[in-house]
């Protein structure tokens, strides 16, 4: 039987543009920085192609041995701005209620700094429905690796495997839920190019949180 046949005991979602739309913030704090250590700042579809893996793994190759003081600059703006500008993506409020009333595991395992991870969730009024939410370095690496996810199940009674969904936008989600053993799921509009998900392919695609929530009531 197909893993997305049946009812999953655990999902791990991403958090930017998966269940929240945090393009705008992120652009802006990126360009904002950008500016500042004397680059040129991105289009939008630029930052939506390079943003991808952690700041502390990518800082260091973009600003090399000024790497920190970009990272201050960064978030100087993005604390600024991110509650304010913070959108919930379409259907996403519905499908954790979904899932929560199903007594499935919810977790989030995130690229973004833990702190702030927390403090969005907490402005949505989302803490209560996750077992554990992760973040960038609340585990001793960060997404694609596994640690994340070892952390975000530890103690649930759940471990990894084919019955945990692990659910994003970006091939970095997919290469983690593949390192764990875990079925990816991608959600975003356009649907996978050629190739774009060599050796990790979604188990399934899905345009948007609603059309996900479609599926698991239909389980």
């Amino acid at each position: 039987m197909n893993a997305l046949d049946r009812l999953p005991r655990a999902v791990i979602f991403d958090w930017d543009n998966t269940l929240v739309d945090t393009w705008p913030v992120i652009h802006d704090s990126m360009n904002t920085t950008l500016r500042a250590m004397g680059h040129e700042p991105w289009s939008p579809e630029e930052t939506r192609e390079r943003v991808r893996r952690s700041l502390r793994e990518a800082f260091p190759a973009m600003f090399g041995t000024r790497w920190e003081e970009a990272r201050k600059i960064f978030y100087r703006r993005f604390d600024a701005i991110h509650l304010e500008r913070l959108t919930v993506c379409d259907g996403a409020e519905a499908l954790i209620a979904l899932l929560v009333d199903r007594g499935v595991c919810l977790s989030v395992v995130s690229n973004k700094m833990g702190r702030n991870l927390r403090r969005e969730a907490a402005h949505l009024g989302w803490v209560r429905h996750f077992f554990r939410l992760v973040g960038a370095t609340d585990a001793a690496r960060d997404k694609p690796a596994t640690e994340p996810v070892d952390l975000a199940l530890s103690g649930s009674g759940v471990e990894r495997g084919a019955d945990v969904w692990f659910v994003g936008d970006t091939a970095i989600d997919l290469e983690c839920a593949h390192r764990a053993g875990c079925t990816g799921i991608l959600v975003r509009e356009t649907p996978p190019r050629d190739a774009e998900f060599a050796g990790f392919p979604p188990e399934a695609h899905f345009v948007r949180c609603s059309d996900l929530h479609r599926h698991i009531e239909s389980l």
